[in-house]
């Protein structure tokens, strides 16, 4: 789907303000850490992995939609992330689910829940 196509293009200009256009109001992020529970809580959560993980590229891999409707999706994938961790090259994955709503006749993105990949 293209929002999901959108949201990384977005998350990949290290700009919360591109981010932003795409999250709806109620917004609710799950991260392994921690959770944000409104849009300036994402933002700080966001740019501090942005200034961790210099020139981050982050991916959606094997994305699989799990429902859809004409006012809601839902995905799951595996993320990838690459960038720089204090000047050396590392790279990870994990698992992600996303809800999108449709409102107004725009998708924005209502619920991020990352993951670590299970053991083994």
């Amino acid at each position: 789907m293209d929002i999901l196509d959108r949201y990384m293009k977005a998350t990949n200009t290290h700009n919360f303000d591109e981010v932003k256009k795409l999250l709806h109001p109620n917004a609710i992020f799950f991260f392994s850490n921690k959770t944000c529970k409104n849009h300036d809580e994402i933002k700080v959560y966001f740019e501090r992995a942005w200034e961790f993980v210099k020139e981050e590229n982050y991916e959606a891999h094997d994305v699989e939609w799990l429902f859809i409707s004409s006012t809601s999706l839902t995905c799951t994938y595996t993320y990838f992330y690459e960038g720089y961790v204090n000047g050396e090259y590392t790279s990870g994955r994990g698992r992600a689910t996303n809800v999108f709503v449709k409102e107004f006749d725009e998708w924005l993105l209502v619920h991020e829940h990352l993951s670590p990949l299970p053991n083994g």
